[in-house]
């Protein structure tokens, strides 16, 4: 397989990590908004998985050749994920 084959599956899962981790954070907020445990568990496992599978689909991924930019990077900003910031500030160069 390719580099560039490979690089193009890691898309989708990255995307894919990145909504994971985003949802894991909304459900943190709302349980600890509403103080319910459950909630606040969803979130942080939600949020764990997610980086696992963000570095695990990373790992092959050029940044130089694929990578959402300034997109990525003010989406990372606004959900407090430092790999999306990296991320997208290496594939805008």
């Amino acid at each position: 397989m390719s580099s560039d084959q490979t690089q193009n599956q890691n898309a989708p899962g990255l995307i894919a990590s990145h909504a994971q981790y985003v949802k894991g954070a909304a459900e943190e907020t709302i349980g600890n908004a509403t103080n319910s445990h459950a909630w606040k568990s969803s979130g942080i496992q939600d949020k764990t998985q997610a980086v696992d599978a963000m570095k695990k689909a990373g790992e092959n991924r050029d940044t130089s050749k694929q990578g959402f930019g300034g997109v990525e990077e003010k989406v990372g900003s606004l959900v407090g994920c430092e790999g999306m910031q990296k991320e997208g500030a290496e594939s805008k160069k």
